[in-house]
């Protein structure tokens, strides 16, 4: 059973006026693109083929609203970034889009970032938590697909990872396919949602 059995979907936006009302309180999630954020906001949630999962990377381009409980309780999956196939007028209307998204919303309570662990942090990342850092937004990190390496290697990215960060940002080892970290990935989202 979904440990929130009232999600569903309600709108994507693709200019901010679309935005959902800017009340109670929501996390996005933000990752760069095959960084496996769909599956992780599925194994989360609890719900297969909540968040649509595409064999081609860049195919989140929308904003997209979910309730998540029925009291103002909401996550956004935000576009993924980062993929070289997508134009430059794209790629310059997401970075308006994001800019807007992070600068207008109020009701904005907590971000969630998905980073493969074979690739660590990047650019696009860095600009995610600086993002997140400059609206006083918490920024929680999953080290995704971490069934990818063998244990002390994983254990190894997770600690390089919490060192560049300084505390910018909090940080865990995720897998969707072992749903290894899903349990401590809700605690942090419901932490957000209560504290927004």
């Amino acid at each position: 059973m979904s440990h929130y059995p009232a999600a569903s979907f309600i709108k994507s936006a693709n200019l901010p006026k679309q935005f959902v009302a800017d009340s109670g309180a929501e996390v996005a999630f933000a990752g760069r693109s095959n960084a496996g954020k769909s599956s992780a906001i599925n194994t989360i949630v609890n719900r297969r083929g909540f968040a649509k999962i595409s064999k081609s990377p860049g195919r989140t381009q929308l904003i997209n609203f979910f309730t998540l409980r029925e009291d103002g309780q909401r996550l956004v999956d935000l576009p993924g970034y980062g993929y070289a196939k997508v134009n430059m007028a794209m790629k310059d209307h997401w970075q308006e889009l994001m800019g807007s998204y992070f600068n207008q919303r109020q009701s904005l309570a907590g971000m969630f970032l998905i980073v493969d662990i074979r690739r660590l942090l990047g650019d696009f990342d860095w600009q995610m938590v600086n993002w997140g850092q400059e609206v006083g937004c918490p920024v929680h990190i999953l080290l995704s697909k971490s069934d990818k390496l063998k244990r002390g290697p994983a254990k190894a990215a997770l600690l390089k990872v919490a060192k560049e960060l300084e505390g910018a940002a909090s940080v865990q080892l995720f897998s969707s396919l072992k749903k290894d970290g899903t349990s401590e990935a809700r605690a942090v989202l419901d932490k957000f949602l209560v504290c927004g």
